[in-house]
């Protein structure tokens, strides 16, 4: 994984671009040393999103077998949906 200047990444931007969409590579771009941002192939990101879906759905489905809560149906149903 590449780590560069965000002031250097603006001067390689489309060379930064090309080789996370042609070769996969990783780059995280930082500030006064600080990580800040990163460019990552769009695989890698539709990745994260199916993590984060996941990761959503779990969450709903602990929600839903508290006690007191209501199923999306029924929400629906008591406004005449």
């Amino acid at each position: 994984m590449t780590r560069l200047a965000a002031t250097k990444a603006r001067q390689e931007f489309a060379d930064i671009v090309n080789r996370a969409a042609y070769r996969g590579e990783r780059t995280i771009l930082h500030r006064h040393g600080k990580d800040v941002a990163a460019v990552v192939p769009v695989e890698d990101l539709e990745l994260i999103c199916r993590l984060e879906d996941r990761i959503d759905i779990e969450a709903a489905r602990e929600a839903l077998k508290e006690e007191g809560s209501i199923r999306w149906d029924e929400v629906k149903k008591g406004f005449g949906l």
